[in-house]
């Protein structure tokens, strides 16, 4: 018996159908309503239609000219026609959302007036900045690019952003590396041009002893020994006296002389070395290459995006006649009309 019951038992699939078949006329005025509704209710007067342009760019896989081009270490140097990874994509959303790009937009084209915010506004900085976040969106694709989008009233204005962004991408990041290349390059440029005087004044006090008669200490000592014993063995005096004034002079100036050719000849291997790091910071500081390859530009769009007025018809209506069904459901439930009729039904089925 109780299985029986259960078998005749309504589900509440019946029922809903059973509100629906009871209340069809009010439920057929209220669908309608709410298509008039929902129709008028998206249109361009209530919600404002917006364009979306998009940008599609790949990072470059290198940022450094000088490692790229004039480097010797051609193992750790990336191609200059490399694609980016996962990290480069990183950085470059990051510099995306950077205050840098978006201040220079809203400046160039007076966000604040075309979004209608009141310049008296309390907050109208922050009301700013989110109606840019909420139209300007950044984002990696799953082939490892970045995608700009511009969501605007305005398409022309709208492709214009999103090209413009795209571009500032490129200047922001040789702008934030020009900043560190420069100061790099004077640090190296001081470092190789202190070193370049230094050995002009070893040099030149190679030049004095020189001119007293230092030529090579090493070979010139040799040779007036040998000689002063060849002279001193013929018992030539003026031979001997003049050789003797020469080995006192090589006594005398020779071991300045060594230190010096020694120490210049040391500095002249660390200007070798400090000159391609001199070259290569100031290409770093003085050249750019492009940090983004552009796939896809923006271009001025010739449908809204938003809002989809079918869509939203669609499911206003839907929602609205569930609520209908619900509310219908509960007021014949609470007036006991719903469990009558239940009882009847099942009263006909037994």
């Amino acid at each position: 018996m109780s299985s029986q019951n259960q078998i005749h038992k309504p589900f509440l699939s019946g029922v809903l159908m059973q509100v629906v078949y009871a209340y069809k006329k009010h439920l057929t005025i209220i669908g309608l309503i709410a298509i008039i509704l929902s129709a008028v209710f998206s249109g361009s007067y209530f919600i404002t239609p917006l364009f979306k342009s998009t940008v599609i760019l790949y990072p470059t896989a290198s940022n450094s000219i000088s490692k790229v081009l004039l480097s010797n270490n051609f193992n750790n140097s990336k191609d200059i026609l490399e694609f980016g990874e996962i990290e480069q994509t990183e950085q470059m959303l990051q510099v995306l959302n950077s205050n840098k790009i978006r201040d220079r937009i809203i400046s160039k084209y007076q966000l604040l007036e075309h979004y209608n915010i009141p310049a008296d506004s309390k907050f109208k900085m922050t009301q700013l900045y989110d109606e840019y976040e909420s139209n300007f969106v950044f984002r990696r694709t799953e082939f490892m690019a970045v995608k700009i989008t511009v969501f605007d009233r305005n398409p022309k204005l709208a492709a214009n952003m999103a090209n413009d962004v795209g571009e500032l991408v490129d200047s922001t990041i040789n702008q934030m590396q020009k900043k560190i290349a420069v100061k790099a390059f004077s640090i190296v440029e001081g470092e190789y041009n202190k070193l370049k005087n230094e050995i002009k004044i070893k040099e030149d006090s190679l030049t004095v002893l020189r001119e007293f008669g230092v030529h090579d200490y090493e070979s010139q000592s040799e040779m007036f020994n040998r000689q002063l014993a060849i002279e001193m063995a013929g018992g030539n005096r003026e031979s001997i006296k003049r050789l003797e004034n020469k080995l006192d002079i090589l006594a005398k100036y020779g071991g300045p002389y060594v230190s010096l050719r020694d120490a210049l000849e040391h500095d002249k291997k660390q200007l070798s070395q400090l000159k391609a790091r001199y070259e290569e910071a100031k290409v770093d500081a003085q050249e750019s290459l492009p940090h983004t390859f552009v796939i896809n530009t923006a271009y001025k769009a010739e449908k809204k995006t938003y809002p989809i007025r079918w869509l939203i018809v669609v499911i206003s209506t839907f929602t609205t006649l569930l609520l209908a069904v619900i509310i219908f459901s509960l007021i014949d439930m609470f007036s006991g009309k719903l469990g009558e009729d239940i009882k009847k039904k099942s009263s006909v089925v037994a």
